[in-house]
């Protein structure tokens, strides 16, 4: 297995872990496209996202890589295929039968991930030069079971975080709702930017069934252990669900 070396200035990042990168999204936001196509196969300048983000993961050494797939399921496989894995080995979570959401999605692959200490997971309609091999190393120096990308931007549901960064709730800015993992007083909302670094005792302790979102399984686990957000405010970020956004994010990654 192939092992790429990401230099920084102070430190070189050689990660040897797996990654799930969800992909089974209908994609109603970007239609008309996702009308024929998958969203992963949404191209910005001249890659899909699914490339795009399959060769961030390479940039930490990330090669082994599990996608799951529902809505033109065939496409993305027949893509996986004919680039070659895009250089990288990758299993495929059928989920064909009953879209999962990305709890109930990572659940069902979890199997893929038995024995590791941590996995990446990130959505496939997310483009930033966030710094993936500095989080990595923010994540394993804590005692965390999972850490959570964020940013301070304008989104219609946050998550709530104190002064330490560690999580304490979810809300809807819409409608008001809110769910508390603990007290919420003087918390301060972030944005989710959709990557996250898992410890794999978390997948141990998943105690929800079916379709469930992993925000649900952050605040089971946020009551109880420590789930911490990652501020990377200031990097670009764009998440690539509607129209228009293909041609922003062609704009910001030129």
């Amino acid at each position: 297995m192939p092992v790429f070396a990401y230099f920084s200035i102070e430190l070189i990042y050689i990660c040897i872990m797996k990654a799930m990168i969800f992909a089974a999204g209908l994609g109603t936001r970007l239609k008309p496209f996702t009308d024929h196509a998958p969203k992963a196969l949404a191209e910005v300048n001249g890659r899909s996202l699914l490339e795009h983000n399959v060769r961030y993961l390479q940039r930490v050494g990330i090669y082994e890589v599990v996608i799951n797939v529902h809505h033109f399921a065939d496409q993305i496989e027949e893509a996986i295929a004919d680039n070659d894995a895009y250089g990288s080995e990758i299993a495929i979570s059928d989920e064909t039968d009953m879209l999962l959401e990305t709890g109930g999605g990572l659940k069902k692959a979890a199997h893929y991930f038995a024995g590791e200490t941590d996995l990446v997971v990130m959505n496939v309609d997310i483009l930033t030069n966030l710094d993936l091999g500095k989080m990595i190393d923010a994540h394993k120096a804590s005692d965390v079971m999972a850490t959570l990308a964020v940013m301070q931007r304008e989104s219609s549901r946050q998550l709530l975080f104190d002064g330490g960064m560690q999580l304490c709730g979810w809300q809807n800015n819409a409608n008001g709702q809110q769910k508390i993992a603990r007290d919420i007083a003087g918390t301060t909302p972030y944005s989710f930017s959709g990557i996250q670094v898992v410890s794999g005792q978390l997948l141990e302790d998943m105690p929800f069934e079916g379709k469930f979102s992993m925000i649900d399984v952050y605040l089971y686990h946020a009551a109880k252990n420590t789930v911490k957000g990652y501020d990377h405010t200031g990097n670009l970020f764009i998440d690539v669900g509607k129209p228009g956004s293909v041609e922003q994010a062609e704009y910001l990654f030129s």
